[in-house]
């Protein structure tokens, strides 16, 4: 916080130093210009000033007043203008955004002032055409994926509702409606856990439990998805001990073994290794197969983010993400390196509950 602070404090008095000296020149000016002004017509005898007359004395000096009002406030408009100029452009891109218009950009200013509005505001924009992208993407992507496995349903159950069916035709049609009920079940729950993980923001519910034996049971409960694969599993890891949450750290590690699992082709391999330090702990998966594209190793933490759209009915696009705001809640990360026809992700987290 105190990083960020100091930078802001430094615009509020730049801006308060720009102000005042704004002010400044415009008073100099209107003292410099009616001051000049006087001394012409006094030189040039158009304004004389008899001795004892003090009633032309307080005549001029109210005409010098009113008239150092008029050129002020003529200075102030034409001057105030200048530095306000990037605050009028801003008020217009935001006006621009608030209509729903995320392709607004602003010129980079010429002045420190300007620079930064600019800056702010093109990174805003940005940020916010890159959301309303995602979010259409996911209305779009997300309403087929459900909408398929429903007409599915519909349609199975309709044939079973007419009756007429073989017994292994109704085994068959049940079986699929089954499964795709399961589908658009799981696919509700991530999008259900996702939301409620991303609105926390204390972790709760930590308590020291056997990190070794969690994965071990995680893996059991995939074995249906790696051995119809053919997979090869290593598990290089001794027993561990960590505090934390036990059930949000189960979903991290179903959802990356799930994701090495399903990118793993069949007769493959996959490797969990475990390494202890006195303050961390750091847990590795790592398949074999193809590798992530240098453009995408950026992309595959964002939500719906689905790289390879061969795989896109398996899932939601919500797994890493969720697993990576599960890490960071703990005080830990999540990194990713893939090259040599491997990917590898190494989860980072403290011994201790930070």
């Amino acid at each position: 916080m105190k990083k960020s602070a100091k930078p802001k404090q430094n615009r509020i008095a730049l801006l308060t130093l720009l102000f005042t000296l704004m002010v400044f020149m415009i008073f100099a000016s209107t003292m410099l210009i009616m001051g000049l002004a006087g001394y012409i017509l006094i030189r040039s005898g158009i304004w004389t000033i008899e001795e004892n007359a003090k009633s032309d004395l307080l005549f001029i000096l109210l005409i010098f007043a009113l008239a150092s009002i008029g050129v002020g406030t003529f200075l102030a408009l034409t001057l105030g203008r200048l530095p306000f100029r990037p605050v009028n452009r801003l008020i217009r891109g935001l006006r621009r955004l608030a209509e729903g218009d995320y392709e607004a950009r602003l010129p980079e200013g010429k002045h420190y002032l300007g620079k930064e509005l600019s800056g702010s505001f093109n990174r805003l924009a940005e940020e916010l055409q890159n959301t309303e992208i995602l979010r259409s993407d996911f209305v779009n992507s997300f309403s087929h994926e459900f909408k398929t496995p429903i007409v599915s349903i519909r349609g199975f159950a309709q044939l079973l509702n007419r009756g007429g069916l073989s017994e292994e035709q109704t085994r068959e049609y049940l079986g699929i409606i089954q499964e795709e009920s399961g589908r658009l079940a799981e696919m509700a729950t991530g999008v259900l856990n996702y939301t409620r993980i991303e609105n926390q923001k204390i972790l709760t519910g930590t308590a020291p439990f056997n990190l070794s034996e969690q994965i071990r049971t995680c893996i059991l409960l995939l074995e249906k998805k790696w051995s119809r694969k053919h997979l090869r599993l290593s598990l290089e890891f001794q027993e561990h001990t960590v505090t934390a949450n036990e059930e949000m750290l189960k979903q991290v590690w179903i959802n990356l073994l799930d994701n090495a699992v399903k990118f793993t082709p069949e007769g493959g391999a996959v490797e969990v290794s475990i390494q202890e330090t006195p303050e961390q702990i750091r847990v590795r998966i790592k398949n074999s197969g193809s590798e992530i594209p240098p453009r995408d190793q950026n992309r595959v933490f964002q939500k719906f983010y689905q790289g390879d759209r061969s795989h896109a009915r398996e899932g939601t696009g919500l797994g890493l993400t969720i697993a990576r705001r599960i890490a960071e809640l703990h005080g830990g990360s999540i990194s990713l390196e893939s090259h040599d026809l491997h990917t590898a992700f190494t989860v980072t987290l403290p011994l201790r509950n930070p």
